[in-house]
């Protein structure tokens, strides 16, 4: 019995010690460290306009609908950009819900646009990302709905289009992938003109 109870004795101090480093210790050096070196990143990358009101993350897509602003890729994540709900579709390329949804978002984006039918539209246009979220959209994309957004807030397109340049990231690291513009910069230092 003497044995038993040491044995119960040192597993219930393990469990202690093991609870205090895990779930107490770690998690405080983790959360310092990214507070010391990382703070922007570690607290959401916040986005705030002119006012100091916060207004987005730059890593979370937000939805626009008007005229005057640039519009996201389409989301699948929840209600459009719930950070909740993240997630795609989960429709394969053989669905035909997938190329239904796809063939309304390309008339959608042309009319939107007042392109023709034999425009073409670019995928990030009409298509959702892996997670839903994707606050990015291609530099293709952006120079599409230019002269809507010029036409809407009454300024020239060659304006925009250094806007829209100035808020273009490149690629990650410089090589990996295409250059991309964050929807809500652009359309945060489009209110900013007006």
């Amino acid at each position: 019995m003497k044995t038993f109870l040491s044995e119960i004795r040192s597993a219930v101090l393990a469990t202690l010690m093991l609870a205090a480093v895990c779930c107490g210790l770690y998690p405080l050096a983790v959360f310092g460290v990214s507070q010391l070196l990382f703070r922007d990143k570690a607290n959401g990358s916040l986005i705030t306009d002119a006012k100091g009101i916060v207004r987005g993350s730059r890593f979370i897509g937000q939805p626009f609908s008007s005229d005057k602003y640039f519009h996201p890729r389409p989301s699948a994540a929840g209600n459009g950009y719930d950070s909740t709900a993240s997630g795609g579709s989960n429709l394969g390329p053989t669905s035909q819900k997938l190329a239904n949804v796809i063939k309304d978002h390309i008339a959608q984006y042309r009319k939107e646009n007042s392109l023709s039918e034999s425009d073409a539209v670019p995928a990030d246009a009409v298509t959702t990302s892996g997670s839903g979220l994707d606050p990015h959209i291609s530099l293709g994309n952006a120079e599409l709905q230019a002269p809507r957004v010029a036409k809407a807030r009454g300024i020239s397109k060659e304006k925009l289009l250094d806007l829209i340049r100035e808020n273009t990231d490149g690629p990650d690291l410089g090589f990996l992938g295409e250059p991309g513009v964050n929807v809500l910069l652009l359309n945060l230092a489009l209110d900013r003109l007006n």
